[in-house]
């Protein structure tokens, strides 16, 4: 429904009238659209790169064989103590039961993006005088690339995994002396073989650089003594937040262990949780603030306006138009301020991409404002404008018109 124009006109004059009570209250509601503007999108960049960053080279959801258990003695009635004791059994290299038929069965299941077979286990890497632990992980490397971008990660070389190719942690190609093209040995147990370094890259974890070794899958079968197998599946997943369910739907269809990213990072989900949670708060005590301030500022308008009030009501306003003439003062001062509130958290946003830094000189993390983020906020100051007015509004509706003029 369009609001009659007398009630725009007047409650326009009443803001101007009030210019500087006007400007600070804009200014208030400007900084606390700014503020939580900006926040959410600090928030969401911080967590899109800490997932980014923690999830790059790890699946969302991990398929692997059982465990081995060791089968616990029989229980004793009550009373009786055993003397036996159940040690739990080691747990060997052991590959995933008919792996290839689980990964067509799973490639083409909606919401799973790519399935990667993998043989991980450890080893030795030397060269010359140089041995480091390292743990080798068999892959193909097309579909590892898809789940890890594995190919983004190379600093040096070219990433390719022929036979007797194999592609190394940055830190660890510094402590062997490794550059692209040149060969080590690889050694587990009894077995060794040679191979050539043909990428560095960069995993952005100093651990993962100084000890991973990548090689063709079927090289690191023979290497870690499990020909034709894998010891996990991993999968990556086109939205990550969808891990828990499809872990629990393959864990009803397939007999194995199978673990969500959220089951592996317990901490890191925490720590979402509690930023989630810390930038609810803050909304919500910036709302309050600007709605106690647009509301203050109309209440003390409500006062000083009281004989323009009681003329208007003396000429033939009703209580209606009066109501809506505070209710449009709230949502103009609400709409203004979340113009300029958005415009000030584009130029916060602005200044933190372009001065600050990681330690490598590039930007700390990326952050931008979405149109769904600026549409919500924009939306929640137009909306506390309202709330904030109606409150001013209902009390000037009530005025007497002869008692206001006599004041």
């Amino acid at each position: 429904m369009r609001l009659p124009a007398f009630e725009w006109q007047v409650a326009v004059r009443f803001l101007r009238e009030g210019r500087f009570q006007t400007v600070l209250i804009v200014v208030g509601v400007a900084a606390g659209v700014a503020v939580i503007a900006y926040i959410s999108a600090l928030v969401s960049g911080l967590q899109a790169n800490t997932l980014s960053k923690t999830l790059g080279s790890q699946p969302h959801v991990t398929i692997r064989a059982p465990e081995e258990v060791v089968t616990p003695a029989l229980e004793l009635p009550p009373g009786e103590q055993s003397l036996t004791d159940t040690q739990p059994r080691a747990q060997p290299l052991r590959s995933v039961a008919n792996w290839q038929s689980v990964q067509r069965l799973l490639d083409p299941r909606p919401g799973i993006a790519v399935v990667s077979p993998l043989v991980s286990g450890a080893g030795l890497a030397l060269r010359a005088e140089a041995i480091q632990g390292v743990n080798l992980s068999g892959v193909e490397l097309d579909r590892y690339d898809r789940l890890a971008g594995l190919r983004d990660k190379v600093v040096a070389g070219t990433a390719r995994l022929d036979p007797g190719d194999a592609i190394v942690g940055l830190a660890l190609a510094h402590d062997l002396g490794l550059r692209p093209g040149d060969r080590f040995t690889i050694r587990t147990g009894a077995v060794s073989d040679t191979a050539r370094a043909t990428a560095l890259v960069d995993f952005g974890a100093r651990e993962l650089n100084r000890r991973t070794v990548i090689l063709p899958l079927r090289a690191a079968q023979n290497l870690l003594g499990l020909p034709g197998g894998v010891t996990s599946l991993d999968i990556g997943l086109d939205d990550v937040w969808s891990a828990p369910e499809v872990a629990t739907s393959l864990r009803r269809q397939l007999p194995y262990r199978i673990e969500s990213w959220q089951d592996t990072n317990a901490q890191l989900l925490s720590a979402l949780n509690a930023q989630s949670i810390s930038t609810v708060v803050i909304r919500l005590v910036v709302a309050a603030v600007v709605v106690l301030g647009i509301a203050s500022v109309l209440v003390v308008s409500v006062v000083q306006k009281r004989r323009e009030i009681g003329i208007l009501r003396a000429m033939g306003a009703t209580r209606g138009q009066v109501l809506r003439v505070f209710l449009i003062q709230g949502g103009l001062v609400g709409a203004i301020g979340s113009v300029l509130g958005l415009l000030l958290a584009l130029a916060m946003i602005f200044l933190f991409t372009r001065f600050v830094h990681a330690s490598d000189g590039g930007p700390l993390f990326p952050i931008d404002l979405s149109w769904a983020t600026a549409m919500r906020v924009g939306l929640l100051a137009l909306v506390c404008g309202v709330l904030a007015a109606l409150a001013p509004a209902r009390s000037a509706a009530r005025l007497d018109p002869a008692q206001a003029i006599r004041l």
